[in-house]
């Protein structure tokens, strides 16, 4: 019965992806908000099936390749709708306000909620009031430090430049590089993905393969209509369209992740699930922003940085000023339930006031805690070196194997 459970649930999410095929393959024509709706749910299913082949897939392929793979496919979904946006702003220049808005907006419900929930549902399972990662979440510390770090100098330029996406695209790739040297276990499936792996070897990777094909097939088919639909929707309603991309799009794109972090932390890996969170912020504040203006480029036919208007300076403001106060708390690689309760109220009270001088007002206060922590806190501070003294040591056996290879 529970094997034919997990059976449901991988049928329940490819049925989900079916409307969106129909409306787009079809070219049917219905009202903005129902065609958000149903490409929102088509991408929203076609994310959690990303999600259990990418479990399986680890048992197939090498770590190195396995960790690239599951980098890529953790921002898939939300790649489809900026990069839409990012491709677009080339000859619709209203879209140039919409490009980084779900970046923004999935970067900081992550850690507003995603980061809390963990906290709170492994307090809730076990009574402790502090969850302690493993020092081999550090490599995934060491690179959002350096990420939030640098991020902090794109607002003040009012445009996100070729340069930026080279340097982190860089990072997402030395992060890869870094975490593929990192002891890894084999991974520890649940629900639908564990279903998939009971399968024969062959009939394993063939139906492993084929949702990875057809999952990005819906999403690729259902960005557009998704996209579209929550900017007419907008304006048919009266709603900011950019708080609509900001915030709805990031639920179904970042649904699927947290689900699975959630089984994990209720089956007693909660430190497991939040390196997986830490990973995709990583992934998120390079590679993603690292892209868009890449594709922005391609699009326009020339080299060229992605412009920000004042409200995407202030958003990417606020998502840097929350992204240090995140690190800030981790340093010590460990975050209570004071702490993650802390994160969730001041994600959810800038949700209610969305005005400029608000948002300001919320990145002053996440700098000015991200200074209290480190300042009150030895072993936040202790952390900070310690992740600095990691990192150094990442970087001499870069190029000790540099010199190495030379040498040979």
């Amino acid at each position: 019965m529970i094997k034919n459970r997990k059976w449901l649930w991988l049928a329940a999410a490819f049925l989900s992806t079916l409307p969106a095929l129909i409306l787009r393959l079809g070219g049917i024509e219905v009202s903005p908000l129902l065609q958000s709706a149903i490409s929102g749910l088509g991408i929203l299913g076609a994310a959690f099936l990303l999600a259990w082949a990418a479990e399986v897939a680890e048992m197939d392929i090498s770590q190195a390749l396995a960790l690239a793979l599951l980098a890529l496919i953790a921002v898939l979904p939300e790649y489809s709708v900026d990069l839409y946006f990012a491709w677009t702003a080339a000859y619709k220049p209203d879209h140039i306000a919409y490009a980084t808005a779900n970046m923004t907006g999935g970067n900081r419900l992550l850690i507003g909620v995603g980061w809390s929930l963990v906290v709170f549902l492994f307090w809730f399972k076990t009574r402790h009031r502090i969850l302690h990662l493993e020092p081999s979440h550090r490599t995934e510390l060491l690179f959002l430090t350096l990420a939030t770090l640098y991020s902090f100098t794109i607002p003040f330029k009012g445009y996100i430049a070729i340069w930026d996406a080279a340097v982190l695209v860089g990072l997402f790739v030395l992060y890869l590089w870094a975490a593929s040297k990192a002891e890894h276990e084999e991974p520890e499936l649940v629900g639908p993905a564990l279903a998939v792996a009971a399968l024969p070897v062959a009939w394993r990777r063939l139906v492993t393969l084929f949702l990875f094909l057809f999952a990005g097939a819906v999403i690729l088919a259902s960005a557009e209509p998704f996209a579209e639909g929550l900017v007419a929707t907008g304006k048919a309603f009266g709603i900011s369209e950019f708080l609509l991309v900001q915030w709805v799009a990031p639920l179904a794109s970042e649904a699927p992740e947290v689900v699975v972090v959630i089984l994990f932390t209720l089956k007693g890996h909660a430190a497991a699930g939040m390196g997986t969170l830490i990973s995709s912020k990583v992934n998120q504040w390079t590679l993603l922003v690292g892209t868009l203006p890449i594709v922005y480029s391609i699009s326009l036919g020339r080299l060229s940085g992605l412009p920000l208007d004042g409200r995407q300076m202030e958003e990417l403001f606020l998502t840097s000023a929350q992204s240090a106060f995140a690190v800030a708390v981790l340093a010590s690689l460990s975050i209570s339930v004071r702490e993650a309760l802390l994160l969730f109220l001041l994600f959810s009270a800038q949700l209610l006031i969305p005005v400029p001088a608000v948002r300001y007002a919320f990145a002053g206060l996440y700098l000015f805690l991200a200074a209290l922590v480190l300042v009150r806190d030895k072993s936040s501070r202790a952390g900070l070196v310690s992740l600095a003294s990691y990192g150094w040591g990442l970087l001499g056996r870069s190029a000790g194997k540099g010199v190495e290879g030379q040498a040979k």
